[in-house]
């Protein structure tokens, strides 16, 4: 064989074996869980006297979202006088004036509500949780994204976590308004299911690195100022300073137990672009922090998981790479030598890569008690919505390696739309206002998978059986999100 060959063939394994160990990483996940399946987070020693909390809503154009999260918010029960609600509004279109009436309605009802408004929307969500904080009267902030809504005893059942007063913020588990409307939002419900009552509750007991998700948290505010405030120099904040405020000495707290439900994407276009945004912003957050975690005086231990936590998004890139470069050419250079046709040295790479995922998003569902009959059913559906996820991913990886900047893009959602069935038309709405995202990237997705299929049947031609089920979940999952970025784009846009 040739150098450049043999280089390819090299090459190939070496990035199997990395995604392997994201695989394994993901077994570790579940094998740590059984060791801290009976940990509790310990009984906090309640307030004699409830702190003073601010609760923000922060959105930006979010018509069909915002009376609902406004009527909900309202319905917290804690003292009148210790709860001040912001309703942080960067909108700029009539989103403003629904909030506007809304909060005027309670306001004469005498709750202490505000819409908070700035005149150059700088800095994202970050700027404006950031310069809300400026008329934030709280000890504490509960953060809400226009899209979830907190059941009324929400903060009480979470406040008194913070008479430790080490801990710096709260994070409870989300559940899903809309899980049951399609194919799409219950396998994002798994997904998300695994993220946090796996990993969330496993880092929290393990005392390891963990971070707020965005929404359904409550942050103690004299935190927030020691670890720096907000930054907008990435694109998922609550990251940032969730890593920030751990490495300045503060603890956080995960409540599998409290819950907040929020809306997932409705269509597929909105939920790449939200995944686009979480995994571009997780790969920032780790050029900016990962120096600083290993030098920082933490266990070993700590700075491995959070290595592992913070580039777990390069894994698509990774993936795209070797699948559109390296693949076909060792298959083809195994065709030309056969005493180098090593199968058995594949199938336990793939199996493992691919496999240590599927088993921690499938144990997401059993440690919360779901059906495990329903869950295996959805393995496949799981396993293409990461090939689906392969080249947006990719892509949002690669712009944060480089610095490419980017807007923070909002992930539309459709507020009461959610109530239609899954059969019905946006169109039959009288509501503007839902923004059709465009589908960034289908026909490169189809052109890929046009390319899979004829390596496919040069495979089978071939006879290289073994590798016949990678390739043709690879073409599936391509072709698939293809057609559906394109179909709900035409959908939508009529």
């Amino acid at each position: 064989m040739s150098f450049i060959s043999s280089l390819m063939l090299i090459v190939h394994f070496v990035l199997l074996a990395i995604l392997c160990l994201f695989g394994l990483h993901r077994v570790s996940m579940i094998i740590r869980w059984f060791k801290y399946r009976k940990h509790h987070v310990k009984s906090p020693i309640n307030f004699t006297e409830l702190p003073r909390i601010t609760v923000q809503i922060p959105l930006y154009n979010e018509r069909l979202v915002a009376k609902r999260v406004v009527d909900a918010i309202v319905l917290l029960q804690y003292p009148a006088d210790r709860l001040q609600i912001q309703i942080v509004d960067d909108s700029d279109d009539d989103t403003s004036a629904l909030i506007a009436e809304r909060v005027s309605h309670y306001q004469q009802q005498g709750h202490n509500i505000e819409h908070v408004q700035r005149l150059k929307r700088q800095g994202f969500k970050a700027g404006a949780l950031k310069d809300a904080m400026a008329s934030a009267s709280g000890e504490f902030i509960a953060i809400f994204d226009a899209d979830f809504i907190p059941a009324p005893g929400t903060l009480l059942d979470s406040i008194h976590h913070f008479s430790q007063p080490d801990v710096a913020m709260v994070q409870l588990r989300w559940e899903h308004l809309n899980r049951d409307r399609s194919l799409l939002t219950k396998t994002q419900a798994i997904m998300l299911d695994a993220h946090f009552a796996l990993e969330q509750q496993v880092r929290c007991a393990s005392d390891m690195f963990f971070n707020f998700n965005g929404t359904a948290g409550i942050w103690r505010t004299t935190a927030i100022i020691d670890a720096g405030h907000w930054s907008a120099d990435t694109l998922t904040e609550d990251l940032d300073l969730s890593y920030r405020a751990q490495l300045a000495g503060w603890k956080m707290v995960y409540l599998n137990n409290v819950t907040c439900p929020g809306e997932l994407p409705a269509d597929m276009n909105a939920f790449k672009s939200q995944q686009y945004r979480w995994a571009k912003g997780g790969v920032q957050v780790m050029k900016k922090m990962l120096p600083s975690v290993w030098k920082a005086k933490i266990p070993l231990s700590k700075k491995i998981e959070s290595t592992f936590h913070l580039s777990n998004n390069l894994a698509y890139l990774v993936m795209l790479i070797d699948t559109l470069f390296f693949l076909v050419p060792s298959l083809y250079l195994r065709n030309q030598h056969d005493f180098i046709n090593i199968w058995w040295l594949d199938i336990p790479l793939l199996v493992m890569s691919s496999g240590g995922h599927l088993m921690y998003l499938y144990f997401g569902q059993v440690v919360l008690g779901r059906s495990k009959r329903s869950a295996f059913f959805k393995l496949p559906s799981l396993m293409l919505l990461g090939i689906q996820l392969a080249i947006n991913n990719s892509r949002a990886g690669l712009d944060a390696l480089l610095g490419k900047k980017s807007d923070f893009i909002r992930t539309p959602k459709t507020g009461d739309l959610q109530q239609l069935k899954p059969k019905s038309s946006l169109t039959n709405i009288s509501l503007p206002a839902y923004q059709a995202i465009p589908p960034k990237g289908a026909i490169f997705e189809f052109f890929i998978a046009v390319i899979y299929l004829i390596v496919l049947l040069w495979a089978i031609d071939n006879q290289h059986w073994f590798m016949l089920p990678f390739i043709l979940v690879l073409t599936l999952g391509f072709m698939t999100t293809a057609i559906s970025s394109l179909r709900s784009y035409y959908q939508l846009s009529k």
